[in-house]
């Protein structure tokens, strides 16, 4: 399941921080930093799914 995240973190980084931890505090963040450029979104994404 964690490799469909992933994959998911790369195209849509948001929709993959909210698969692993829902509406949270790093969700919402994930939006700002996709927001204020792609790839700080994907690293980020990718990093929460790895934590976990």
């Amino acid at each position: 399941m964690d490799i469909i995240r992933i994959i998911l973190a790369v195209l849509l980084p948001p929709l993959g921080v909210f698969l692993q931890v829902g509406f949270g505090l790093h969700f919402w963040v994930n939006i700002l930093l996709t927001i204020l450029g792609y790839i700080p979104g994907i690293v980020h994404a990718i990093w929460i799914i790895a934590r976990r």
